[in-house]
């Protein structure tokens, strides 16, 4: 009869293939090898919308009388306005303020009110840029004594988005391939898509220093405006 040895050594010898065939995985149960590339893209466009700031500041020795001529300018300012088709939805108060002035310090006298200031400011938007020039003119020629700077923004962002994101999927399927082929891979199913921060359309600003009626309606420039976009996708490589 065999010893005991020799039956365990034909045990373990039994056992081998088992273990064997426990470990080893088929090839298609592996993890599939992943290539993730990003793409990004932009769109420029000129804007068609400009935002800007109109107000009246005024000053009397007493808050009632400044207030008074403040409101007397800002009717003037809001009429000319509506008279320029620029409807009441399209404006809005974005600053009023009182703020007594007092005197220059002395070291001898406590310091004392001597007039009051009133700020009245509302925020235009105008939709049609060809009506910004004669706006600006207008404003100032009713009594607007502060303006602000101008920025121009697109009013419907949506159709430059979608052009965007069209332009990083194909920028993105660019890439892929180009490191497939240096990579000496091929490209397999995509398996993941995934969007980053979408940039809507940023405003363009243009400074505006107005202190008196202008000779002439003033130039203004538009320029353009960019929306961006960025995409990631994922392939299986082969």
């Amino acid at each position: 009869m065999p010893g005991r040895g020799a039956l365990a050594a034909t045990a373990m010898l039994a056992a081998l293939p088992l273990a064997s065939a426990a470990h080893a995985q088929p090839v298609s149960q592996l993890e599939p090898r992943i290539l993730t590339v990003s793409g990004e893209a932009e769109v420029k466009a000129k804007p068609d919308q400009a935002m800007l700031s109109a107000g009246v500041v005024t000053q009397a020795k007493t808050a009632a009388d400044a207030l008074a001529a403040n409101s007397r300018a800002m009717n003037a300012v809001f009429a000319t306005l509506k008279r320029l088709g620029i409807p009441d939805r399209l404006t809005q108060t974005s600053n009023f303020s009182v703020n007594p002035q007092y005197s220059d310090y002395n070291s001898k006298e406590p310091r004392r009110i001597v007039s009051y200031q009133v700020s009245n400011t509302v925020s235009v938007t105008v939709d049609d840029l060809d009506k910004l020039g004669p706006a600006l003119d207008a404003l100032v020629s009713s009594g607007a004594n502060s303006l602000g700077d101008i920025s121009f923004t697109i009013r419907d962002p949506k159709p430059l988005m979608t052009q965007a994101r069209e332009a990083a999927v194909k920028d993105a399927m660019a890439r892929a391939q180009t490191l497939a082929r240096a990579a000496s891979v091929a490209l397999g199913p995509i398996v993941a898509i995934n969007e980053g921060v979408i940039a809507p359309p940023q405003p363009l600003y243009r400074t505006m220093r107005m202190a008196a009626a202008p000779a002439a309606e003033p130039p203004i420039s538009a320029g353009e405006s960019t929306v961006s976009a960025n995409v990631s996708l994922s392939w299986e490589i082969r």
